[in-house]
Order: C-alpha cells, then sequence, then structure tokens
C-alpha cells in the first residue's frame, strides 16, 4: 500500500493510492476526498454486535468504511494532532478513539483490560487490532516512539497512544493522594517488558481542562 502523510504533526491528512481492487477500511467521517474511481461501501464491521461493542466500548464508530481502487483517498481525524502508519504482523493494542484506518484483512476488536486500565478518557477497554497489514493511528498532539527492552517506563495515562505485544503496564497513581487530586499528574501507566510504545505529545484530558475556564459563561 502506497501511501504518505502530510502536514505533519499537527494537521497531519494521510493520502493513500489504492490499485485496482485494493482496498483500506477507515473510520466513519474520516475521508476528506478521493477520486471518483473509488468504491466506497459502508458495513457494520463484525455483525451488528461486534460493531455494537466497537462503538460502545471501544470510543469508535459502528460502522466502517470500505474504499476500494483504483485512485488516491485522503482520510483525517476529527481533531488536530498526527497520523501513523504502522506495519503489523500479529496484535496492536490502542487507546480507545485512536483508529483511523487499515487494510481490509485487520481484524478490529475490544480487550477487556481490568480495571487497571480505569483511566483518563480511555476507560475499561483498549481496541485490539491484529492480522497482517497497515494500520493507521491518529492523536492528540505529535506522536513518537519509546523502544522498551525488558525495562520499566513510566507515562502519564492520557498520553497513551499504542503498544505491541509483549509489553503490560499497571496504573498507580503518582504520589500520594494529595499529589494525584491537586498536582495535576494524577493517574500514570508503568509499562515493562519488551516492545514498542507509541506517545502523544498532548493530551485530551489537560487541553480540556485547560479550555473550559476561557469558555463564555452563560447568562441568567
Amino acid at each position: 500500500m502506497r501511501y504518505t502523510i502530510n502536514h505533519r504533526p499537527s494537521f497531519s491528512l494521510l493520502e493513500v493510492e489504492l490499485s485496482q481492487g485494493e482496498a483500506i477500511q477507515a473510520e466513519a467521517g474520516a475521508m476528506v476526498h478521493m477520486s471518483p474511481t473509488i468504491k466506497m461501501e459502508t458495513k457494520a464491521k463484525g455483525g451488528v454486535f461486534g460493531a455494537l461493542k466497537r462503538s460502545m466500548l471501544g470510543g469508535e464508530s459502528f460502522f466502517i468504511n470500505t474504499f476500494r481502487g483504483p485512485g488516491t483517498l485522503g482520510l483525517a481525524p476529527s481533531y488536530p494532532g498526527d497520523i501513523e502508519g504502522l506495519e503489523i504482523d500479529g496484535t496492536l493494542y490502542a487507546q480507545s478513539g485512536a483508529f483511523l484506518a487499515s487494510s481490509e484483512g485487520i481484524r478490529i476488536d475490544t480487550k477487556w483490560g481490568g480495571a487497571k486500565t480505569f483511566f483518563g478518557r480511555e476507560g475499561l477497554f483498549l481496541l485490539k487490532m491484529s492480522g497482517k497489514g497497515m494500520v493507521f493511528l491518529s492523536s492528540f498532539g505529535a506522536i513518537y516512539r519509546k523502544e522498551l527492552h525488558n525495562e520499566h517506563f513510566v507515562i502519564d495515562t492520557g498520553h497513551m497512544v499504542a503498544f505491541t505485544e509483549g509489553l503490560d503496564f499497571k496504573v498507580r497513581r503518582v504520589g500520594g493522594l494529595k499529589s494525584t487530586l491537586f498536582s495535576g499528574e494524577g493517574l500514570v501507566a508503568e509499562f515493562h517488558g519488551t516492545g514498542t510504545l507509541y506517545i502523544q505529545t498532548r493530551s485530551m484530558d489537560s487541553f480540556i481542562s485547560w479550555i473550559i475556564p476561557h469558555l463564555p459563561k452563560g447568562r441568567d
């Protein structure tokens, strides 16, 4: 699959060149432009039950659009930030809402992470993407990767985008109760093992907390 990612990292746009019969599946509403030769079909991926689970638990849309070539397709997330293209052969886990697009053969499901995943807006479920092909993830802010080699690494929970097999994590407070409530740091995720961690440079929760005081106040 030939692709370019333009206007990084603040307002990234994914452009894909699809050959005859080649297809890519994308989050509903992600299409920016496409050649008139491209055919689009909309399905509840994984059936009604699978689509409901992905939508209600994984933070993704109920429907998935499949675009089939030949032609050029432009895709972008609904918020400003980066796009990362990852070639996988196995399983990748991501925060809810991070999926933008993938090769047609990639399976998208949700994974119960237990109470340890109850942090920030990510909630109790992670997206589980498995198979062989390309996966495109979006972030709030730029994406950078951290390679772990049988080691521990701590990040703020709101900055996690995705991680590969071989990594596990636990969620804990960054300090005591007073620090959790008043420091602005709250909970952190401590990853351990061997694999790749994808991190976003901005946190949606932190941005929302910053912008709320600046919103116009309603009049009585």
